[in-house]
């Protein structure tokens, strides 16, 4: 444990000392402020029309009209700035020839994939953390229902563990960051989208692809279910992307 913490803290201190991290969470604040006050904009409009209705105030949620929308749209911008953050985790130190010689240390290489995969999720957890103001302010001006808040985190972290372990094998590949960004980029786009092949399908296949969609199991702790089939499958995709990270990592030792 002693040698995956001074991975993670070497790269934390790199990221934390680079514009990039500041940028990215610039970024990622404002697209997701500006998207959930939009969201916020709309339910308050849909409700003052409800009150002028007699009754018509009834229906209307905000976990539904205004936090799971609100998670969604996280997601998705997660899905764009996570590749730039795992982008440099291998691709850079085989670029600048530190690969090798962090191999000839005494630290595994599993402790190795796992200090980077850690020092990934400090950073987009941080970034999560940050735009937790939105769920604060509702709290103080709304009601919302705790249970689906905290599962709803919980999804969103699972899923950007998911992200980062398909980043890190996409930068175990190459030694160029940008193409390392575009190949995790389009795996985590189709891992997204695969759900969509379901309707065009037969019922086994459909299933099937109903299953490996990421955003299929977000579904569920949005609405505030927690099922053991959810957790198997975000830590078994986490665990298959750092295993194929090894897998590539190790080849390339002995070449």
């Amino acid at each position: 444990m002693k040698n995956i913490w001074i991975i993670a803290k070497k790269d934390l201190g790199s990221f934390f000392s680079s514009p990039v991290f500041y940028s990215l969470t610039s970024v990622f604040l404002i697209l997701n402020g500006f998207i959930f006050f939009n969201i916020l904009n709309f339910f308050s409009l849909q409700s003052f029309q409800a009150q002028q209705m007699r009754g018509g105030g009834m229906g209307l949620n905000l976990n539904e009209m205004v936090i799971e929308p609100s998670f969604h749209n996280m997601a998705v911008i997660l899905l764009l700035i996570i590749p730039l953050v795992t982008m440099r985790s291998f691709a850079e130190e085989k670029k600048s020839k530190t690969f090798a010689l962090l191999l000839s240390s005494p630290i595994h290489l599993i402790e190795i994939i796992v200090g980077k995969f850690l020092a990934c999720m400090i950073v987009i957890g941080l970034m999560i953390l940050l735009s937790s103001y939105s769920t604060g302010y509702l709290m103080l001006v709304g009601n919302p229902e705790m249970g689906p808040v905290i599962t709803g985190y919980l999804g969103i972290l699972l899923m950007t563990g998911c992200y980062v372990s398909m980043g890190l094998f996409a930068s175990s590949l190459t030694d160029n960051q940008i193409i390392a960004a575009v190949i995790s980029f389009g795996l985590a786009l189709f891992m997204w989208i695969i759900g969509w092949g379901a309707q065009a399908s037969g019922s086994g296949l459909g299933q099937l692809l109903e299953y490996l969609s990421l955003i299929t199991h977000l579904e569920h702790f949005l609405k505030g279910l927690i099922s053991s089939s959810d957790l198997v499958y975000y830590l078994s995709f986490i665990l298959f992307g750092l295993f194929l990270t090894y897998r590539v990592l190790e080849s390339s030792r002995w070449r």
